[in-house]
């Protein structure tokens, strides 16, 4: 009976443990001196070397990116009926936390020069919405916001900033970590992340005290007492000491996976740009992305799907650019404040894979593949 030899799977982005090993060497140690609990040395390192990487005065290691925005929310006073502006072009992960805290999301489109929230928009929400508690900023697979705009307008209306750096850990916008323009940054360590700890996530701010408090709430909330007693609601948010040192391994080749990103990236551009409908996600001069995801748009005949499933057919993974919020059953029922640019990205864009571990042959096959739909 002839069988089919299955072609080698290419993934959008997976887990990339360090050649040297950096991640067995923390979790070693963490089952050497038995240390596994939701605290210990690999927590304290992890928040100590990632605040320091990206230039925050302190940071709280969480089980989350989710749960870092949660707090984040928490710290910043939202609460019940509170008005807080988010990006409509994001994962849900960004919006579900302003439904925790029983606040009402508005969202806010994109514009083109960023993928980002547009500045524009931004304005004409506070016009609406004057009395907004936070704004949240995302950095869409690793291109930065223009933040020097959106912190003005914030600034002028003096409301919370809280940024969704989940995709962009290793990104800079003039110089300075994405994360740290805001009063608080998050950080994701999902098993997609340009690094990952399997899944975490971590909150950085320059307010020692509110990082303080929100290591107090991930952990139930527990008051000092030799009894069990909790005056404030509490979270099980707290990283894990085994989780934290897979983190303290991978904080290490960030640079590497950055470089390796850029490098997938530019090798796309260069083969697929020319091709007629083809547009790769912007570039701006005050932006170093870590291109987490390489995407781009189509606007010719040949649609992503198209891309996609010829991809899939060869057993390389690829994605739709994310689904709008207020495109969702669960979201649509709330504001949006825009003029459709957000829909256009999503109806035209994709994202290659762009797995830090593929090859020059593996990349290869890939623009092989998607080039032959213009032969066609």
């Amino acid at each position: 009976m002839e069988t089919t030899k299955v072609k080698k799977r290419i993934f959008l982005s997976s887990p990339h443990m360090s050649d040297e090993g950096y991640e067995m060497q923390y979790v070693k140690e963490a089952f050497e001196t038995n240390w596994i609990a939701p605290l210990g040395e690999n927590v304290n390192g992890f928040e100590r070397e990632l605040a320091e990487k990206v230039g925050s005065k302190a940071a709280a290691a969480l089980s989350s990116g989710t749960a870092a925005i949660h707090l984040a929310l928490k710290a910043a006073g939202v609460r019940k009926g509170d008005i807080v502006f988010c990006p409509t072009l994001t994962f849900s992960a960004t919006a579900n936390p302003i439904i925790y805290q029983n606040a009402i999301p508005v969202f806010i489109d994109s514009d083109y020069e960023t993928w980002n929230m547009s500045s524009k928009a931004l304005e004409e929400a506070f016009e609406k919405y004057p009395e907004v508690k936070a704004v949240l900023v995302v950095h869409l697979y690793g291109l930065s916001a223009d933040m020097d705009k959106i912190m003005e307008i914030c600034k002028k209306h003096n409301v919370a900033v809280i940024e969704d750096a989940a995709e962009s850990l290793g990104t800079y916008y003039k110089g300075k970590h994405t994360g740290t323009f805001g009063d608080y940054g998050i950080f994701s360590f999902n098993g997609n992340k340009i690094i990952t700890t399997s899944g975490g996530g971590m909150l950085v701010s320059n307010n020692e005290e509110r990082i303080a408090k929100t290591r107090f709430w991930a952990t139930q909330s527990r008051d000092q007492a030799r009894h069990y007693q909790h005056s404030e609601l509490g979270f099980n948010y707290r990283m894990s000491n085994v989780v934290a040192g897979i983190g303290r391994g991978q904080l290490k080749v960030l640079d590497q996976r950055v470089a390796q990103k850029n490098y997938i990236y530019e090798f796309y551009k260069r083969e697929l740009g020319e091709l007629e409908g083809v547009e790769f996600m912007p570039g701006n001069e005050w932006n170093e992305p870590n291109y987490w995801l390489s995407a781009m748009v189509l606007t010719g005949t040949v649609r992503p799907i198209d891309v996609m499933e010829a991809l899939e057919q060869e057993n390389i993974e690829s994605r739709p650019v994310w689904k709008p919020m207020h495109m969702q059953p669960f979201f649509e029922k709330y504001d949006y404040v825009g003029e459709g640019v957000s829909e256009k990205l999503f109806e035209n864009g994709i994202c290659l894979p762009s797995d830090t571990k593929m090859t020059d042959e593996d990349l290869e096959r890939v623009v092989k593949i998607i080039k032959g739909l213009w032969l066609k």
